[in-house]
């Protein structure tokens, strides 16, 4: 029987490759995929890695009302070319562009997922530009999945969308190899080069961002008995919401405060360290705390969507308001000093991952989901 045809869209590549890791490869086995993104040298690798064929279609991430319009005449001839049974967007110039492409198309069976949203923390114009678009993209769209109950939440509360939506499983959209993250002999080996057995080890990983948090992890942080502490950095430097300049002086200058940037493994310094820490303002759900996780690291993070969804207050980790310094130190303060309470969250940090996030039960969800989708249209 003849494969039905699945174009999965991303904005860029490196989305895609974040994402659909291994998943496209996977899904190969029951459709005929194609991933369509902007050019670039990822989507090659996404060509090349999972083994389907692409489709390059540029597209830009900030509202560019002339591009966007080229953009969405090409993706309309696209899909009236290809004749896809499922176009399935991800990030949210792809969604709207592609989820009105493939209406105009006749494409049935128009899928988006929304991560994290950007309205909810944005005010004045651009907040209703935001939600406006939103709203498009649910339109155009015949099935809606949103990432978590909290995004699912946002949508239903600022009345994006009055259509029927569904969190696949327990949420999260890639789900996590719990083979690839665990303290193999080579990982532990790698971190035995970064670990600290005398100071309790803090690990942020993630964007140097306002957004993510950063400000009040570094308030917090050097709080702590210098001596007693450290705490590892690892992500790039943003530059469209950076960190003020005493922060940044801080991560460069402080002698128990690492900084390592963007790396390409982050295993071994997940499993140098006590407890991951993730203060941000606003995720979809968020994916290192579920690695940590699957490292056997509890987690302190602010109550927003997706984080809240992955930690069970003093059962995997401990969780905190957003935005509040002295609430994250009083926290990193506890989950380090109390011995028991640590051990506890410890013991079930990978368990409580495995069990609803393990990425087969969450590709699983979203086959079954596909399976249904057809049969609606």
């Amino acid at each position: 029987m003849e494969k039905k045809k699945l174009i999965r869209v991303s904005t860029i590549p490196v989305s895609m490759k974040v994402f659909c890791k291994d998943l496209l490869r996977d899904l190969s086995a029951e459709y005929e995929v194609v991933a369509l993104s902007s050019p670039d040298k990822e989507l090659e690798d996404i060509a090349r890695e999972e083994g389907v064929r692409t489709i390059a279609v540029p597209m830009e991430r900030k509202m560019a009302p002339f591009k966007d319009l080229r953009s969405l005449l090409r993706l309309i001839r696209v899909f009236r070319r290809e004749r896809p049974d499922i176009v399935h967007s991800i990030t949210p110039k792809a969604g709207l562009l592609s989820m009105m492409a493939a209406r105009i198309a006749g494409v049935k069976c128009r899928i988006h997922t929304f991560t994290g949203l950007v309205f909810p923390t944005s005010t004045g114009l651009k907040r209703r530009i935001l939600i406006t678009t939103d709203r498009l993209t649910c339109r155009c769209a015949t099935h809606i999945i949103p990432e978590g109950r909290g995004v699912m939440n946002d949508l239903k509360e600022s009345r994006i969308t009055k259509k029927p939506m569904r969190v696949l499983g327990y949420g999260n959209i890639k789900g996590v190899d719990m083979d690839y993250y665990t303290r193999s002999a080579d990982v532990e080996k790698e971190a035995l080069l970064l670990e600290d057995k005398t100071r309790f080890t803090f690990v942020f990983v993630g964007r140097i961002a306002r957004e993510k948090g950063v400000q009040e992890l570094i308030s917090a942080f050097t709080r702590l008995d210098s001596g007693s502490f450290r705490l590892l950095m690892v992500g790039g430097w943003e530059t469209e919401d950076p960190v003020d300049d005493r922060t940044a002086s801080t991560i460069k200058e402080a002698g128990n405060i690492t900084y390592y940037g963007p790396v390409a493994d982050v295993r071994p310094y997940l499993a140098a360290s006590d407890c991951l820490v993730l203060p941000s303002y606003r995720e979809g759900f968020p994916n290192a705390v579920i690695e940590a996780g699957a490292m056997e690291l509890p987690s302190v993070v602010t109550d927003i969507n997706g984080a809240n969804e992955i930690i069970a207050e003093e059962k995997n980790g401990l969780i905190v308001p957003a935005k509040d310094a002295d609430a994250l130190y009083s926290a990193m303060k506890r989950i380090a000093q109390d011995k028991v309470l640590y051990s506890d969250l410890k013991a079930n940090a990978r368990s409580m991952i495995a069990s609803r996030f393990e990425r087969g039960y969450v590709w699983s969800c979203l086959k079954d989901f596909y399976r249904e989708a057809l049969k609606d249209v």
